[in-house]
């Protein structure tokens, strides 16, 4: 089984090819490549490749599969015999990409 390790967005990710991942929101549409640099391993079978930290000429190419939200985080805020109460809600935005080949030289 071939994998790698990417970083995008400060975060590591395991690419396999076919699979998807959800990495932070890229401006694309859906169905347009993307191509993510930041290649720290790649593992084929018994050959492993570390980077020091990226490995030159490596590279995972993918495509946009959706723009999607992710679960909704609710901040609240309370101060007793204040009366304050604060609440906020966010959700992230988040591109689901599926990994079409890992590129290695």
């Amino acid at each position: 089984m071939k994998y790698a390790i990417v970083e995008d967005g400060g975060k590591q990710f395991k690419a396999v090819e076919g699979a998807t991942i959800e990495v932070d929101r890229y401006v694309a549409e859906v169905g347009d490549p993307l191509g993510l640099e930041r290649v720290l391993m790649v593992v084929d079978g018994e050959n492993v490749t570390i980077g020091k930290p990226i490995i030159p000429g490596a590279k995972v190419e993918a495509t946009v599969i959706a723009q999607i939200k992710g679960p909704k985080v609710v901040s609240f805020k309370y101060t007793p015999k204040k009366r304050f109460r604060q609440k906020k809600g966010h959700r992230q935005q988040y591109t689901r990409v599926r990994i079409d080949s890992i590129v290695t030289e």
